[in-house]
Formats: structure tokens, C-alpha cells, sequence
């Protein structure tokens, strides 16, 4: 179990990536790099909250593989929910 410290620097991390994508829409850079550049950070603040707040990173690799799989299959269905409406 990961200590106090690690949680803290989790957090501010965290806090710091949160505050980065509003950072992105506030400069001038354009709008689909901003959007870009959010998705890749949900995605990092997505791992460090499955990894360490939900504890994946203590639990066997296959059960990691399940969920990898299992958010894969979810992105799956939201592109094909995507394509049926269009």
C-alpha cells in the first residue's frame, strides 16, 4: 500500500493536470491541439486514478489485462454508437 507521500504527490499531480487543461482553452494555441491535449491528459489522470486510488497497481497483471480489455471493448461500443448516429 502505497503511503501518505505517494498520495499527496498523486494529488498535486492531479490538481496540476486538471488545471493544465484549462490552461490549454485560456492560451492561444488552437482549438483542436486544446482538445488534444485534454484527451491525453484525462487519459494520464485516468491511469493515476486506476493505478493508485483504485489500487490496480498491487493487484495481479491479469486482472489489469481484464480491465485494459474491458475499457478497449467500451471504446469499442461508443465509436460504433457514434457511427450508427451518424
Amino acid at each position: 500500500m502505497a503511503g501518505i507521500r505517494t498520495y499527496t504527490l498523486i494529488y498535486v499531480a492531479l490538481l496540476a493536470l486538471g488545471t493544465a487543461k484549462f490552461v490549454f482553452f485560456e492560451i492561444g494555441i488552437p482549438e483542436q491541439a486544446a482538445i488534444g491535449g485534454t484527451v491525453v491528459l484525462a487519459v494520464i489522470k485516468s491511469l493515476l486514478i486506476a493505478g493508485y486510488f483504485q489500487h490496480l497497481r498491487e493487484e495481479p497483471r491479469s486482472i489489469t489485462y481484464m480491465m485494459a480489455l474491458a475499457v478497449f471493448m467500451v471504446f469499442l461500443l461508443t465509436v460504433a454508437a457514434g457511427y450508427s448516429i451518424q
